[in-house]
Parts: structure tokens; sequence; C-alpha cells
């Protein structure tokens, strides 16, 4: 079984307060995707721009990820420029360009909708997500959206009608609050399923995850990690792992138990991309050094 992702792939510049790159891979399907390949097969559908560098497109196809889905368009890459304060919590972006991104119309072709299991709708305009579910029709075993403050705030209507097409929502703490306008995250976990998903991931950054089901709750700490490098595509990589999970198991259909597990993936994967620029310590991780950590991980959590 497999996992498409589909959503943004765009050319970073990243400064924190101790280093500056630039040209970085970035975008929300490139994390979730390299996320997701952990576990099981993926492919991405996407659009990059005649700029787009080509030692990124072979890191893409060097981890086995199905590209026949992105678009190569005359135009330029989506850019995107931020900075990070000395508390990684907070960012500036300084500066975005949509580019080929902004007229975009994903197009997922027969064998992509014929092998997809999963089918991941990283953080996109709502209109990208729904041209994607209305492709795929009824084909994936289960859909998972992400999504973010801009399109809660500029496109409201659009994304509700995302939210009764999906199985699970993944948001984080902010964007709940924001969408189901409270402050208390539990009410807006529980409240966010009458708007159409069977599931809601709440993400807190480094204080962990939360998941609503019906009558169900689970919450899991972040790692614990003795420095963050960069935090951008965290959550995109915790998605993307959740994703990967879930295919592996090989099911038609999940309990509220392979969630959770997946949950603790994720939060294992966003882990290691925090310890890297771009998408540099995922790429290089394997499943052994995967394993052991998430051993760690549950090791801390037990009493």
């Amino acid at each position: 079984m497999s996992v498409l992702v589909s959503g943004s792939i765009a050319i970073d510049h990243v400064k924190t307060q101790k280093a500056a790159k630039e040209n970085l891979l970035g975008g929300s399907a490139s994390y979730a995707a390299i996320a997701s390949r952990l576990f099981a097969p993926t492919g991405l559908v996407a659009i990059v721009g005649k700029d787009f560098p080509e030692e990124h497109m072979a890191l893409l196809k060097g981890h086995d990820i199905d590209v026949s889905g992105i678009e190569v368009s005359d135009g330029d890459t989506f850019r995107w420029h931020g900075e990070y304060m000395e508390d990684m919590n907070e960012r500036e972006t300084l500066d975005v360009a949509l580019n080929v991104l902004e007229s975009w119309q994903p197009k997922v072709s027969d064998e992509l909708q014929q092998s997809t299991s999963i089918n991941l709708l990283a953080n996109a305009h709502p209109l990208n997500q729904l041209a994607v579910i209305e492709q795929l029709g009824d084909k994936p075993a289960f859909t998972i959206a992400d999504t973010m403050d801009l399109w809660i705030q500029i496109a409201r209507d659009d994304l509700s009608k995302v939210l009764q097409e999906v199985d699970l929502l993944v948001l984080n703490d902010t964007e709940a609050k924001l969408l189901m306008e409270t402050t208390n995250l539990v009410e807006a976990g529980r409240k966010m399923r009458d708007l159409g998903p069977d599931y809601i991931i709440i993400k807190k950054g480094e204080h962990g995850a939360m998941i609503f089901g019906d009558g169900e709750f689970f919450t899991a700490p972040a790692f614990p990690l003795d420095e963050v490098f960069d935090p951008t595509g965290a959550g995109d990589s915790f998605i993307g792992g959740f994703a990967g999970y879930l295919s592996s198991l090989g099911k038609a259909e999940f309990n509220f138990d392979d969630l959770k597990q997946a949950l603790a993936h994720g939060t294992i994967a966003a882990s290691f991309t925090c310890e890297s620029f771009s998408t540099h310590a995922l790429d290089e991780l394997e499943k052994s050094t995967f394993d052991k950590r998430f051993a760690d991980y549950l090791s801390y959590c037990q009493l």
C-alpha cells in the first residue's frame, strides 16, 4: 500500500541565530514525502519551476519517491525566505514568492490513483486539496489534510468543503484556536469533529501533539532534543511519518490504537528534522537509527 503526498515543493532560504543557508529543498510535500518513504512507497503530486535544482530532484528520486506527479513549469519555483528568533517558536517570513504555485492545478495520473491507499494532503490551498480529493474519488482508504492559519482566514468556505471529505485533520494549536474561536484546545479538538473529520490532531510544537476520536483521546510529548537546529518542516515531517506508518500496516481501516502508534512514529520523524537545515537529517536517516530513537522515546513515556 502506498502514500500519495500532494502540496508544495519550495526553494527555501533559512536563517537561524546560528547560521543561514540558501537554496534549500523546502515545501510541505517535500518534507512529508521524505518522512513517509521511511515506512511505505510514496508518490508526489506537486509543481516546480525551471529553476528547480537538479540535485533536489535527484534527492527525491534517490529516496525511491515516485516523482512522476511533479509538474515542471516554465516559471520559477515557489520560494520562501524566513528567519527564526532565539526562541525558535518565533519566526518571521522575510519574503515569499508563490511563482508557479499560484496557478497550479494538481493532476493525479491513473497510475497514482490506482496505487494510493493513504491520501495525504500536505499544507496547500484548500482548492488544490479539493482537486486531489475529486480525482481520487473513493479509492483511498484514508485521507489526511493539513492546513494553516492563512487558509482559515482567507479561504474558510473552501476549507470547510475539504473538512467534509477527509478522515483526519491536522493543524497546530494556534490554528485550532483560530478555527474554533476558543482558547481551550480540548474543546477545539472535540468540536472540530463536528466539521467532518473523524479524527483531529492538534500539534503543540515542543510540547507534543494530541489526537481526538469518537470519545477517544490520546496525547504524546515531543522527543526531548538537546538542541533544535532548524524546525522548518517539522510539522510536515510529522504528518508524513504518521501517514507512512499507517500505510505500512497494510490495512483498509484503522482503529484508534493504530493512530496512536502513527502519532508516535510521526513525532520521531519530526525530531530528526529539527536537527538540521532542510531535509538533511531525514535524507541520511536509516531505519535502524529511527528504531533506536523510537525505543528510547517509548521508554521515556512509560511509568
